[in-house]
């Protein structure tokens, strides 16, 4: 059986909101071909070498989904009978586990959960009748992520060749309340432009998210360097030595990384345990020097790169309290940090006005349910 991506070689990936752009430049550089952009995604075209290729080293991407069947779709019985003659044989046994994520627009079909749920069914009732048994599903931990979207009458059924959320870097053992998405991370590090010519500091550290995907972009370690599986592995067109050859090339490309050229600091030492041991999971983590800090308690960050994702009030009682402590922060850029460049990520922007400095630019970026902005202050 030939399925769509093998005839056409075009796929689709899933990227947060206002990140499109940003993606797009970044799989062309890993090899995609012929990249337009969509409301929170990318279609490219790819050979092998360059789908095991973004799988593994793009920072940006959620998601890299390789279409099977595309088709028009009024209700859910079609639904049902397309995805029942897939042979999804070809894909795992009942040794695996499998889960399906749909998503439904402008549709008759209105229902994503009835919609999933049908191709569940089709795809136990494959397996029941060609062996008499079907494969579990568990939708926390699959070996095989299956996706089903519909937009206007027309229903794509995709496997997920990045075998999960590509967010889930592996280094965060250990999280915070809130934390900053890794994908989200990666774009401020990418918009900042900052290649290692000068230090970087994050004087809001929590967990070590924004400090470990620095550390990441200066040493090329790939993206994907901790995960164990990918979800490609299972495309019937799956060549094991390729994807060797891939990652053995792009792993050939880390280096190591200088002393004291990233620091951070919180004033939380819970936080400070978790970047540690955040860090310390990443090759050079542990020549990352961090230190529990009240940002007001920094002498000076004079010619360095600043990037920061201060928080933001959820409390409404929080508000005035919290447009204090952004005004301090824009008295410590002003005052102590002449020559640098800062990337400020506001959460709730909003608190852009307390911060009394003008941006160089503002761009919106989404962390989870956060419409935030990242701001450029350039320090003189």
């Amino acid at each position: 059986m030939t399925y769509e991506y093998q005839q056409t070689h075009r796929y689709f990936a899933q990227i947060a909101g206002g990140m499109e752009t940003l993606g797009a430049a970044e799989i062309s550089e890993l090899g995609a071909a012929e990249v337009s952009e969509v409301y929170r995604g990318l279609y490219f075209n790819a050979d092998a070498v360059a789908r095991y290729r973004i799988n593994y080293c793009s920072r940006l991407l959620s998601r890299v989904i390789a279409p099977l069947a595309n088709f028009k779709c009024q209700h859910t019985d079609q639904l049902y009978n397309v995805a029942k003659k897939i042979n999804w044989a070809d894909f795992f046994s009942l040794n695996h586990t499998f889960a399906i994520y749909a998503n439904v627009s402008h549709s008759k079909i209105r229902h994503s959960k009835f919609a999933a749920l049908r191709v569940k069914d089709a795809i136990a009732d494959f397996f029941t009748e060609k062996y008499g048994k079907r494969p579990n599903v568990d939708t926390g931990s699959p070996d095989v992520w299956i996706n089903l979207h519909i937009e206007r009458d027309r229903a794509v059924i995709g496997l997920d060749t990045s075998g999960g959320p590509l967010h889930k870097r592996g280094y965060r053992q250990t999280a915070l309340t809130a934390p900053m998405q890794e994908t989200l991370a990666a774009a401020i590090i990418r918009l900042s432009e900052w290649q290692g010519e000068r230090p970087l500091y994050d004087p809001m550290c929590g967990a070590g998210t924004l400090l470990s995907e620095a550390l990441m972009h200066y040493c090329r370690i790939p993206a994907g360097f901790l995960r164990q599986r990918f979800g490609f592995e299972n495309l019937p067109d799956f060549d094991e030595k390729l994807w060797r050859d891939v990652k053995k090339n792009a792993d050939a490309h880390i280096r190591e990384l200088p002393e004291k050229l990233i620091g951070g600091s919180d004033l939380s030492p819970k936080a400070i345990a978790a970047a540690q041991k955040n860090l310390g999971n990443l090759p050079g983590g542990e020549a990352i020097v961090l230190s529990r800090k009240d940002f007001r308690d920094i002498p000076s960050l004079e010619n360095s790169t600043i990037v920061c994702n201060p928080p933001y009030g959820i409390r409404m009682g929080e508000k005035a309290q919290l447009g204090a402590f952004y005004k301090q922060l824009g008295d410590f850029l002003k005052q102590r940090c002449r020559g640098a460049i800062a990337f400020i990520y506001f959460g709730e922007r909003e608190f852009l006005k307390y911060i009394g400095l003008r941006p160089a630019w503002k761009k919106p970026l989404v962390n989870g349910a956060l419409d935030g902005r990242l701001a450029k202050f350039e320090l003189y």
